[in-house]
């Protein structure tokens, strides 16, 4: 009776490993210059039509200004423009999706719009589906992306959001949300 005990231990072990290897997760897709992209929900608060946009000079490019969301101010960023593309063209179907980066501090949460082309679903991706990203080939820089799934047959590159808003533009945004200057603008002009 004690090896058909320790045989069902076993078995429910390698059960137990094989689920925590093929693990679902669920990613909100885009479009973004006629190619998909997709985030980790959990980041994800809202999606919200374009528009009511304030710009904020002296701003890098990347950075299309800022909305006001329930009273909070939310700096908006061009994902098309981050990547050192064309700025995003607006139409009926541009959207904003509004993330919240976590701090060290979770009071100090920071909410950012990031603008894309068009909404399209959440899907679920199994992490045995997800290959790493590419050394060269890709249109963006590589350690913007997490990896790159495959879905009926066709790859959606999943970004990697710590990269895309990574600290430096958090310090930016930051800025622009308090009325600082951006002082590598400040620094150019005076060149």
């Amino acid at each position: 009776m004690g090896a058909i005990s320790t045989a069902k231990k076993s078995s429910e072990l390698v059960s137990t490993e094989a689920k925590s290897t093929t693990e679902t997760g669920q990613y909100l897709t885009f479009m973004l210059g006629g190619e998909t992209f997709a985030l980790g929900i959990l980041n994800i608060r809202e999606i919200i039509q374009y528009g009511e946009l304030t710009e904020v000079p002296m701003m890098p490019k990347f950075i299309r200004g800022v909305i006001n969301l329930r009273g909070r101010v939310v700096p908006v960023v061009d994902l098309s423009a981050r990547f050192n593309r064309n700025a995003t063209q607006v139409s009926r179907r541009t959207s904003i999706v509004i993330i919240e980066m976590e701090q060290d501090d979770p009071a100090d949460a920071q909410s950012i719009g990031v603008v894309v082309d068009a909404v399209n679903e959440v899907i679920d991706i199994l992490s045995t589906a997800i290959e790493p990203p590419p050394s060269f080939g890709a249109k963006i820089r590589p350690d913007f992306i997490s990896g790159m799934a495959k879905k009926d047959g066709r790859f959606i590159i999943v970004l990697n959001l710590d990269q895309v808003l990574s600290l430096d533009e958090m310090v930016a945004l930051g800025q622009a949300v308090h009325g600082g200057i951006d002082t590598n603008a400040e620094a150019e002009n005076d060149a």
